[in-house]
This record gives C-alpha cells, sequence and structure tokens, in this order.
C-alpha cells in the first residue's frame, strides 16, 4: 500500500476526537446515567436526544444534567454515535422524569424511556414529492385530463400526486401522463401535519349560568398562568366537558400547548367529535391502539410544538411538548390513570406534579371525585367548582333500589321482575335500557356437580371463566385459556358442568329470553375486533340502532347515549365484597357513573339498582343523591385508620418460581425494615392471588402517616435486605391502589 492510500485509510477509520464527558441517561433499569465522551464537531446540551452503545447495542438515550468533576478521561470512554436533529428535552420535563423516578423508586432510565418511546420520529421527517402546475395541453385533452387542468388552473398550489387525483376524481394514471408531458413539475413539499390546528373561536360557545360561571372562574386561572389546581366537580350531564373547553381556548390563545388526559381515549370518539365541534379540528391522539407511525408523527408533532392540543390515555403525561401550558385530567377518579407495570404511578397525581414543575394550571374533572382531591379541595389546595344541575332541561334519573330478598328473579334467573318491567316500557316507548354487570364472560366459575371439581388456572390462583361467545374458558390473569370441556377432567361425567354466577354473556342470554325481538349488543373489552368494533357499536347505540345495552364498566365512561332511559344495575353489591380499603369509593363511583348514562337529553328516566344490602351506606348515598354524606362519612373512616390520604401506604409483591424461595426472601426484607416511629410493616402474608403466570408471591404492606418519608424507608429497608437469588423479584408499588 502505497503513502498516500494509507494515509486515506487511516483518515477514513480512525477513531473520532473527543473533547468532553456528558452524562447520558439511558431506558434500562440502572440507577444512574453513564458517561460518553462527545465527539469533537458534535453539539450536544443537557436534554439532548442521542445514540449511545451498552455493550454490543446501540441504544437510545437523553444528555442528562450534571458535567464531569475532571476525574474521568473522555479518551478512555465509548463516545457518543449519534445525535438527533430534535429538539432536546426541557428542563422542566428533564425534573419531572427525575421526581417520578425518585417517588416511585424506579430507575430513571425507565422514566426517562416514556419519554422517548417513537425512535423513527427522532429526526425530521422527509419532504414529500409533490407536483406545480407549469400550464400548457397536453398532446391529447379527454374529460379527466379536462377536470385535472382546471383544478389545476384554478388554485395556483402545489399538490401531492394522490392529492390532485382525489380531488379531481380522476385515477393516477391520468396525473402521471400529464406529467410526463410536462405539463407538472416535480416539487418537495413539507409533510402534512398530524391534524389541522384547532381555532379557540371557532364557535361562540353555548353555555348557561352555572356553566358560565364555572367557565369564568376556570379561565381566569389560565389567564393567570401560574400553577393552580382546579376540580370542577359536576353531576353527570352538566357540561363540564364545554366548560374545560373554555380553559382550552384561553391556553391556545396564550400560545400554549394543552394535554388532556382521558381513561379511555381509544373509546371516546364522541369526545373528540365535540371538540371538532368547538375548535373546527380534532386533536391529535395518543394511546395503545395508535399504529406506530402514527405515534411517531405525534411525538414529533408535540415536541416541535406542531401539535398543540392532544388527548390522550396516561402515558400522554410523559411527552416531551415544547410549551406546555394546560393539563385537563377528566374523570380524575378513574383507577385506570394507575399503570401498574414497570414504573407504577398515578396520572393523575403525576399530572399535578408536572404542572406545579412547570408552573401552569391544571384542572380536574368528574362527577365522583377521588377521596384525595375532595379532601385536597376542602383542605385548600384545590379550587373546587361546583356544578350541581344538569346543563339545560335534562334531569338526573330517578333511583330506586330493589331489594333481591323480597323481588327475587326467577329459578335460575339474575333480573328481578321489577327490573325486566321497567325494561319493556322503555322498549315499548322507542328508548333504550342498559343493564351493567362489572364481570367479563359468561360465568365466573365452572364446576362439575357430580364431583365438585372447580376448573381453576394451571398457573394462577384464580378460577377460569367461561367465554360462552369463544366457547373457551379462561384467565383473566394472565391470559390462559382452553376450549370449554364437554366432560369433568377429574370425574369424566359428560354434560354436568355447571356455570356458577353470572356474567354479561349469561345476562344477555336471559335478556334474549324475555325480549327476543329486542335489538341486544353486549359491550365487554374481551370481545372479538378490538377498539374499532367498540367505536362502531357506541356509535349504534347513540344512533338508537340497539334496544337493549350489557355493559361492563366500558359503558360508564362518559358516553353519552341521547335514547337511554333505565339504567339496571345487576349485582350492586359485586365490588363490595373485597378488601380493597377503596371499596366503597370506587363502588360508589362506579353506580353513580352508569345511572349517569340515563335521561343525559330530557328524557324522563330511571334508575334500578339490584341489592342484596339495601341499608348498605353505598345504596343510600346512591338512592338518595347526598354524595356529600357519603364523602364525609368516607372521609372520616380514612382519617380515623390513618389511610390515604390522612397516611401513606407502599406495596412490595416478592415473587420467585417456589413459595418457599418467595416466603424467605419477603421474610428478609421485613427482618431487614428500620425500626421508625409512624411507619408500620404488615406481613408478610400470601399475596389474594397467591400464584400468577406459574410465580409464587408473598405481600408485604407498609403503611405510614403522612407526613412519614416512605420512599427513604423502602430504599434503607431494601438495600438492607438480602439479595434477590435466582428467580427472586421485587415489585414496589408506592400508593397502590390494587391490593391483589
Amino acid at each position: 500500500m502505497d503513502t498516500d492510500s494509507s494515509d486515506l485509510f487511516g483518515a477514513l477509520f480512525a477513531a473520532p476526537a473527543v473533547t468532553r464527558v456528558v452524562p447520558v441517561l439511558v431506558p434500562l433499569p440502572v440507577p444512574v446515567p453513564y458517561s460518553y465522551a462527545v465527539p469533537e464537531g458534535m453539539h450536544v446540551v443537557p436534554g439532548s436526544i442521542v445514540q449511545v452503545p451498552v455493550g454490543p447495542r446501540q441504544v437510545i438515550g437523553v444528555v442528562w444534567d450534571g458535567e464531569n468533576d475532571g476525574k474521568l478521561d473522555p479518551k478512555k470512554l465509548r463516545p457518543i454515535t449519534i445525535a438527533f436533529d430534535c429538539p432536546p428535552l426541557a428542563k422542566e420535563m428533564r425534573d419531572f422524569v427525575d421526581w417520578v423516578a425518585a417517588y416511585t423508586l424506579s430507575p430513571p432510565g425507565l422514566v426517562a424511556r416514556m419519554a422517548i418511546r417513537a425512535p423513527a420520529a427522532l429526526e425530521p421527517e422527509p419532504m414529500v414529492e409533490g407536483l406545480r402546475y407549469l400550464g400548457g395541453q397536453p398532446e391529447r385533452l379527454t374529460p379527466a385530463r379536462i377536470k385535472v387542468l382546471e383544478l389545476a388552473g384554478e388554485q395556483d398550489v402545489p399538490w401531492t400526486r394522490s392529492g390532485l387525483a382525489h380531488a379531481a376524481n380522476v385515477s393516477l394514471s391520468v396525473i402521471d401522463g400529464l406529467t410526463a408531458q410536462g405539463i407538472f413539475d416535480t416539487v418537495f413539499l413539507a409533510p402534512p401535519p398530524v391534524v389541522a390546528k384547532p381555532d379557540p373561536d371557532y364557535v361562540e360557545p353555548r353555555l348557561e349560568g352555572p356553566q358560565k360561571d364555572a367557565a369564568v372562574e376556570i379561565v381566569g386561572s389560565v389567564k393567570n398562568g401560574a400553577f393552580e389546581a382546579s376540580l370542577i366537580d359536576g353531576v353527570t350531564g352538566s357540561g363540564k366537558t364545554e366548560v374545560y373547553f373554555e380553559a382550552v381556548a384561553e391556553a391556545l390563545r396564550q400560545g400554549r400547548q394543552v394535554l388532556i388526559l382521558l381513561p379511555e381515549i381509544a373509546l371516546t370518539p364522541a369526545f373528540l367529535e365535540r371538540f371538532e365541534s368547538r375548535f373546527g379540528a380534532k386533536p391529535a391522539e395518543w394511546h395503545s391502539d395508535l399504529s406506530p407511525r402514527m405515534r411517531e408523527k405525534v411525538w414529533r408533532g408535540v415536541v416541535t410544538g406542531e401539535v398543540r392540543v392532544v388527548a390522550g390515555a396516561r402515558s400522554a403525561l410523559f411527552l416531551p411538548f415544547e410549551e406546555l401550558g394546560l393539563i385537563i385530567v377528566d374523570e380524575e377518579h378513574d383507577p385506570a390513570y394507575k399503570q401498574e407495570d414497570r414504573v407504577f404511578y398515578n396520572a393523575r397525581d403525576m399530572a399535578v406534579v408536572r404542572s406545579r414543575i412547570g408552573d401552569f394550571p391544571i384542572v380536574l374533572v368528574s362527577a365522583t371525585p377521588s377521596v384525595e382531591s375532595q379532601v385536597n379541595g376542602l383542605a385548600g389546595r384545590y379550587n373546587i367548582v361546583h356544578l350541581p344541575t344538569r346543563f339545560g332541561d335534562a334531569a338526573l334519573p330517578d333511583l330506586h333500589l330493589v331489594d333481591m330478598r323480597r323481588h327475587p328473579p326467577e329459578r335460575g334467573g339474575f333480573l328481578s321482575p321489577l327490573l325486566l318491567r321497567g325494561m319493556k316500557r322503555a322498549i315499548e316507548k322507542g328508548e333504550q335500557a342498559l343493564l351493567f354487570l362489572n364481570r367479563r364472560g359468561y360465568a365466573p366459575l365452572t364446576l362439575c356437580r357430580v364431583c365438585g371439581h372447580r376448573f381453576q388456572c394451571p398457573q394462577c390462583s384464580s378460577w377460569l371463566v367461561e367465554h360462552r361467545f369463544k366457547s373457551q374458558i379462561q384467565c383473566h390473569q394472565c391470559g390462559y385459556h382452553q376450549p370449554t370441556p364437554e366432560a369433568c377432567p377429574e370425574c369424566g361425567t359428560l354434560d354436568h358442568l355447571v356455570a356458577c354466577g353470572p356474567g354479561v354473556e349469561r345476562i344477555a342470554e336471559e335478556v334474549e329470553k324475555h325480549f327476543p325481538e329486542a335489538r341486544t349488543i353486549v359491550m365487554s373489552s374481551d370481545l372479538l375486533g378490538g377498539v374499532k368494533r367498540m367505536r362502531l357499536e357506541l356509535e349504534a347505540i347513540a344512533k338508537g340502532e340497539v334496544d337493549i345495552v350489557i355493559g361492563t364498566q366500558l359503558v360508564a365512561k362518559g358516553h353519552n347515549f341521547p335514547l337511554m332511559t333505565l339504567v339496571g344495575i345487576v349485582d350492586a353489591d359485586l365490588g363490595l365484597s373485597n378488601g380493597d380499603p377503596r371499596a366503597a369509593e370506587r363502588t360508589f363511583q362506579l353506580l353513580s357513573q352508569v345511572t349517569g348514562r340515563a335521561g343525559r337529553t330530557g328524557l324522563k328516566s330511571h334508575g334500578l339498582i339490584q341489592t342484596f344490602q339495601p341499608l348498605h351506606p353505598v345504596m343510600q348515598a346512591i338512592v338518595s343523591g347526598d354524595s356529600t354524606a357519603f364523602y364525609e362519612r368516607e372521609i372520616a373512616e380514612r382519617e380515623k385508620a390513618i389511610l390515604p390520604p390522612f397516611g401513606r401506604l407502599a406495596s412490595l409483591i416478592v415473587s420467585a418460581d417456589t413459595r418457599a424461595e418467595a416466603e424467605t426472601h419477603a421474610r428478609g426484607l421485613r427482618a431487614a425494615a428500620p425500626r421508625v416511629t409512624g411507619i408500620s410493616v404488615l406481613g408478610p402474608a400470601e399475596a389474594p392471588l397467591a400464584l400468577v403466570r406459574g410465580r409464587h408471591r408473598f405481600r408485604l404492606l407498609v403503611h405510614g402517616r403522612r407526613n412519614s418519608d416512605m420512599q427513604a424507608f423502602l430504599r434503607a429497608m431494601v438495600s438492607q435486605g438480602p439479595k434477590p437469588k435466582s428467580s427472586v423479584q421485587i415489585q414496589l408499588d408506592v400508593d397502590p391502589q390494587s391490593f391483589l
């Protein structure tokens, strides 16, 4: 090899010169950022999104805060591979990631991972090839070509090839033929926006007295611009959405971005339509059902500021907005805001934290606010805005308890004669009835009436649920399923398997027997067709194409059904039969939300609640409409027991391949717990679900006073406890919502 070629080879393959060291947070379960060298000529700042080597892999990371203390030699560190051409994560976003990681005791890299989950969006979108009209005449004029030329001549703007063909209602070959003859020139256009920009003054809002007053109050906090938490507490159908739309409009006028959190955004097309009616454009969506390509476009639009409003599920809270100025948390009480995977967090509470860090307002919205939000309002930490009446002429439904001891269903049935009569009247008047049962499938338990064998999941300590529509029995914990057997696997007896208890499919079977001519639909998250099917079914219900709706909690989430005048709760006692300290609150919220689906357009409506406990405080509060008394009682009981929000809870689940391993490690953690006044450890004991996916589980519950440093206690407990061996895993959940 000659000298010149040798020099060239060396220049091409020499390691890049490095100038300094920066910390980079990588999306892995590690406690601190890693240090990397910055190649000469590469410009990075805290928040820059980069690609770095970790072992043999290349991963996406974020340059984090902190400087090299001089002890690390850049030449001895691996260099950053790529600095992406996108805006850096803002300081407030990095502070938010650090705060969430510290509070939830999660590795900060896993929290940051939620903010950079669209790697293909890190580079700008490529330009789109378009066409510019040059004028002239083709060799031969056809009717199709004339339509294209007239349209292109009228609008002197560049077109995309498919856009022009669609607008002129011709095939793409017509456009290609004209381009080949020089009628159009190729140009490059900026990619189209994800959604059109919403116009805060698109329509004049239609608000009445209480709604106007509430809107003025909420808009005032947005105008101030600083952090303030407001709680809109309004009965179902009171116009809460229209009120907070005015806050959204004010934030848009100020040039700020807006995040609207919804518990089930994929299932609420009606909300998107209401938003479009008010602002002339739909918000960008963010939820798990989005295609990867759309997620990338939305992420890029958010970080560049092109997308002004996002309506999303809980994960949207970690989108790196350029200039976020308002967060709305609709249905703030909903348990769906709690994530219980990898990073355990409550999006409602973390949304308040993000607003405080960013110093901008947040609005929480609910017809049945959580006890925590009620207490914050009473303490003056939240500004409570009341909407005590429904919008327009609509009245709340008349609610009645059906004592199942006095009005039992016929043998083998689950619907009281009183409820069946109410359904018959509603259908005869051309109105709709809704039956609510928060239990999927046909029956929660299947057993053999000969030997008593119960079908249990082989991997979990839970019963297999029969799903007759699919001819399967399924585990709702791990997803295990098998065809519904014809014979008992224990004694071999044929045709002696019996379904115990009702699910929505069994109620549908009973309804079909009583109302064979009625148009009936079952709404449940496990039915085939997914989100697309559910959206179509919700649309059909809203249009009056269904007579009877039978559903799980999906039907309780803010839907507006104009013809719904009867709501029947099949088993109101269901949520009260577990050891969850929030059982009464959640039952009250769920039943109130479900009965609130009736009579939203002014039609006379009724709610019939089947219960074996008519004197239970929850049942009395719902039927009397006295939510104040219920909350006062619930708050007093929480305060007496030092339960949240007056105390603090944390859950540790220790799981392992064997029961002995899990129990031994859990006992070791208990023994290592620091002795601190005001904090106690309960357990270990087998978790209510002692076996999930083949792993044995023991639970420790840590209880402390409100001012307890729960995080420091848990860190000490885990660090001083035995190191996890073999298959042992520890799951930490600060502020648990589930106790299974």
